[in-house]
């Protein structure tokens, strides 16, 4: 069978995000799963930017467990953009757009 290459080869996770996920390393189209599939079974999207969970929209409500990952990501995309969630609290959202740079932040 050939090597995984790309998305599809496993990649070591950080502590927190290796934590939630209960494995130390996974492909990154597995972690991306695996994080929507949390979030979906927990109604943490909404359709407004800080509003309440209502299991829809493209904001993702930030919770006791995503905030430990979340609060992990600050990282410059390959056009300069800085996405820090840093200095986020538990109960703000993050746009769905920036799960990409969460997922980059929490691997190594």
């Amino acid at each position: 069978m050939a090597e995984a290459k790309g998305l599809d080869k496993p990649v070591k996770l950080k502590a927190d995000l290796a934590e939630f996920l209960g494995a130390s390393s996974l492909p990154r189209t597995e972690i991306t799963k695996k994080l929507w599939d949390y979030i979906k079974a927990n109604g943490l999207q909404t359709k407004t930017q800080n509003g309440k969970p209502e299991n829809a929209g493209k904001f993702i409500v930030a919770d006791a467990k995503l905030i430990k990952i979340f609060k992990n990501t600050k990282v410059t995309s390959k056009t300069g953009k800085l996405t820090d969630l840093s200095n986020m609290k538990e109960g703000e959202t993050i746009d769905m757009m920036q799960m990409a740079s969460v997922v980059s932040a929490n691997i190594e």
